[in-house]
């Protein structure tokens, strides 16, 4: 029983309990109970504050962390994920007393060094394998052992810009190595949004915790990166494998917290040596990549051919000196189990010292006497391969050998006497646990801290708390972010108070600039498609809400009485949208239900409004938060497809529900954004797809024929029948009409509307051209507002709308070919190339 001490009073009472029913596992080392029994002092402040809270103050603050959590859209996912999952908080912090975090350090520091020094060495001289310390085997074995960069030096002489381990407690209470992560370590992005979730949430608790601030290890790591480059501002690019990696949240937030440029290999070229960055403006040179790949796939020239993540030419500009990557290219190399066997008699021999946080015992069975001793004790080890994930020929999962039987046994006991040089045996240690919320109350769960480091140059920085991973299995031998692990914020406490820290730079340091930014042709894509998806959205939600508001207690659903044939055409127009089957189209109310929710149908508002919120999710470092969660909740709004059918007045709601959050989000584009390039793309593609869909409504509802009610809801559609009832107390008339809806350009609905304000913003973008000629794009755009502005409303006729609606659709091909990466990445933007 754990040791209490009660004074009476009610608070301290609820401490005691919460203490009392923790039970640690048997012989498992826990963060929170000593192996005394007693609980450690640096978690009782924290604790105290926590048991303050009642049970519904408690859930709130949970909620409050939870929504920061859904509402900046921080996410993961499983390999093989289509659709990304929220992110699992913890709701209690990993606690450490700032002395044991020293020693952390200390070993982090060393093995950092240690692991650089290996590298440098391998990629160098070669002379630990000259030497016969390092077994070649054990280098040459992995696939990370990239040749085509053996001799070559890194620009600043560093591989490791990032370096990271994955810790934990063992059976001694001390800390130890489980892992070394020297490819592209990920997880620091979410320990900082762990942070940022937990601190508002509890914001009294963490005031008065000491905990150390994250943000001054995220200035040293970018200005470590800058320091490398050979221009004084360097362009920096984080390299994302794109929105389909498991942990693309975290590249976007990352590139946007350190005000990096986001980039896909696609979006970068080499030219004479160096890479550049396709933009809008041109190429534009990259000083420097942090890579968010595999190194094995960021050169599809030199490395792995089948890659379509990577760059041609980087290996060669790479070995010219003329980019820094980090973390340099085959620095993944250090993660294999092989080499973790002899990184403790490496460091004797090359610092002079024993390794101040041990690895986890590792046998490689690459060498007879290791492999002997490993069969030897196969019932007390689990086999991994050398080199990779799984034991190789027998899955994807290490193997305890504990577990198997004797046929089993025996058959891996044969393919490591066979090979040894793939498998290593490594020790079996139960993770040491850290307190979980659950069921209200406090259990012990096992977990993996991943602790990182960053050169600078008078050593080594380690970021003052780390990546937690929490597993929901009491005996858990290892983690990754799948389904039931949860990840907590981590807490280094001081002793004394800690200063604010930002990544804000000092008034005085800063240059003033306003100009409209080196805009990637990837993000300007997908913001104009965001734009188009967006008003499809609308488009489809003004004819649902037209159609409803016009049966709504009327019998027209047949074509027969007053507005009939208008709300024929309204329906034959949802089926020309893609957003109804014909079949569907029987009856308003099933044609309703499938307009607004239909998940199937390409052009339903549901359809649309998912296609616009997976476009923003490529471009999350250009949009606010407030955006996304706009996008968010549309989607959740028209996702509720509960019937197959929906009364006019239900469907009349509910599209008006959702071009309400439409408005929104336009409103936030409107007011809230920096009128530079991504702007103009994002107003641009609405201003297309409005031109286009105004056309279409006024060839469909606007005939020469057409009767008073067609008109009428023409005016509904482009929402404009206040301007027009203001301007003309007579009815509805063609002529009018017409003009309105085409040639007016003081109507923001019209589309001469829209054709100004796309002249405007094509002539304010980058001109690649030198000699003052307008580019393709301006060209036609100003042909046709000059014949729009020349035309007599009475001489508009079907014919001169399909013209106006057919060179909206070859502006917006030009618009792409000149500013979008098209086909085989063959965009003529590449032979522009500027030093900027």
């Amino acid at each position: 029983m754990i040791a209490s001490a009660r004074t009476g009073s009610k608070s301290v009472r609820r401490l005691d309990d919460l203490i009392e029913a923790y039970e640690p596992l048997p012989g498992i080392p826990d963060e929170f109970i000593d192996a005394a029994g007693e609980p450690r002092p640096h978690w009782l402040p924290f604790l105290r504050h926590f048991s303050g809270l009642d049970a519904g103050e408690r859930d709130h603050r949970f909620d409050l962390a939870n929504r920061h959590m859904r509402d900046t859209g921080v996410s993961y996912r499983s390999y093989g994920d289509i659709d990304a999952r929220p992110w699992p908080l913890s709701h209690i912090p990993l606690l450490i007393d700032e002395a044991e975090w020293q020693q952390i350090a200390e070993g982090i520091t060393q093995r950092a060094g240690l692991i650089e020094t290996v590298l440098a060495d391998v990629y160098g001289k070669n002379e630990l394998v000259s030497a016969g310390r390092l077994p070649a085997a054990a280098v040459t074995g992995s696939a990370d052992l990239l040749r085509p960069l053996l001799g070559v030096t890194p620009v600043g002489g560093q591989h490791l810009n990032l370096y990271a381990a994955d810790i934990g407690r063992g059976p001694d209470g001390r800390w130890w190595v489980l892992g070394d992560r020297t490819q592209a370590p990920s997880g620091a992005g979410y320990a900082l949004e762990n942070r940022l979730a937990m601190s508002r949430a509890f914001p009294d608790i963490y005031g008065e915790l000491n905990a150390e601030r994250l943000a001054s290890f995220f200035q040293t790591f970018r200005s470590g990166l800058a320091g490398q480059a050979k221009r004084a501002d360097p362009r920096i690019c984080l390299l994302t494998p794109g929105p389909l990696n498991e942990t693309y949240f975290e590249h976007a937030y990352l590139a946007r917290y350190l005000g990096f440029l986001l980039v896909e290999g696609g979006d970068l070229t080499m030219r004479g040596s160096q890479i550049h960055v396709r933009t809008i403006a041109g190429l534009k040179r990259a000083d420097v990549i942090w890579r968010r790949i595999d190194a094995d796939f960021a050169d599809p020239l030199e490395l792995n051919g089948a890659s379509r993540l990577g760059v041609p030419g980087l290996v060669d500009a790479v070995r010219a000196g003329q980019v820094v990557v980090g973390n340099a290219l085959g620095s993944g190399l250090m993660e294999a189990r092989a080499l973790m066997s002899f990184l403790p008699m490496l460091c004797k021999h090359l610092t002079g010292e024993a390794l101040k946080m041990p690895n986890i015992a590792t046998w490689w069975c690459g060498q007879p006497r290791q492999r002997d001793e490993a069969i030897e004790r196969l019932d007390r080890l689990a086999i991994m391969s050398a080199f990779g994930d799984g034991v190789p020929g027998f899955g994807n999962e290490p193997i305890v050998g504990a577990t198997l039987g004797p046929a089993d046994k025996a058959t891996l006991t044969a393919a490591i006497a066979a090979r040894g040089v793939d498998f290593v045996g490594q020790e079996v240690a139960r993770l040491s646990t850290t307190p979980v919320w659950e069921n209200g109350r406090l259990v012990p769960r096992p977990f993996i801290l991943r602790v990182f480091a960053t050169p600078t140059p008078t050593g080594w920085k380690v970021m003052p708390g780390g990546f937690c991973r929490i597993s929901n299995q009491p005996d858990a031998r290892a983690i990754s972010m799948g389904t039931g692990v949860q990840s907590a914020d981590v807490c280094i406490l001081s002793e004394k108070p800690v200063g604010a820290m930002s990544l804000l730079p000092t008034r005085d340091k800063v240059s003033i600039r306003r100009l409209l930014g080196n805009l990637p042709s990837r993000a300007a894509d997908n913001l104009f498609w965001l734009g188009r998806y967006l008003e499809r959205t609308e488009a489809t939600l003004r004819i649902a809400r037209c159609l409803s508001g016009r049966v709504i207690g009327a019998s027209v659903a047949d074509g027969s009485g007053p507005g009939g044939q208008t709300v024929s055409r309204l329906m034959a127009l949802l089926v020309l949208w893609g957003a109804v089957d014909k079949e569907d189209s029987a009856t308003p109310t099933v044609a309703l239900s499938a307009a607004l929710h239909s998940a199937t149908h390409f052009g339903s508002a549901s359809s649309l409004a998912r296609e616009a919120q997976r476009t923003a999710s490529f471009i999350q470092e250009r949009l606010s938060g407030d955006s996304t969660r706009l996008i968010a909740s549309l989607v959740k709004q028209l996702g509720r497809s509960d019937r197959s059918s929906l009364s006019e007045a239900e469907a009349f709601g509910r599209a008006d529900e959702a071009l309400s959050i439409v408005a929104a989000v336009s409103g936030l584009a409107q007011e809230n954004v920096n009128r530079v390039a991504g702007w103009r793309f994002l107003d641009i593609g609405r201003r297309i797809e409005r031109g286009n869909n105004t056309c279409r409504f006024a060839r469909t509802f606007a005939g020469s024929n057409g009767p008073a009610e067609d008109l009428d809801a023409l005016l509904d559609l482009i929402d404009s029948q206040i301007t027009y009832r203001s301007r003309y107390l007579v009815g509805v008339a063609l002529a009018p009409v017409r003009d309105m809806v085409l040639l007016d350009p003081y109507n923001p609905r019209s589309v001469a509307f829209q054709v100004e304000r796309m002249s405007e913003h094509l002539a304010a973008l980058p001109s690649l051209r030198n000699d003052g000629i307008a580019e393709e794009p301006l060209r036609l755009v100003r042909v046709l507002e000059a014949e729009i502005a020349a035309v007599d409303a009475a001489d508009l006729d079907l014919a001169k709308i399909d013209d106006v609606d057919g060179k909206l659709y070859g502006l917006s091909q030009a618009i792409a070919k000149r500013y979008f990466l098209q086909g085989a990445l063959s965009s003529g933007l590449d032979k522009y190339t500027g030093l900027a």
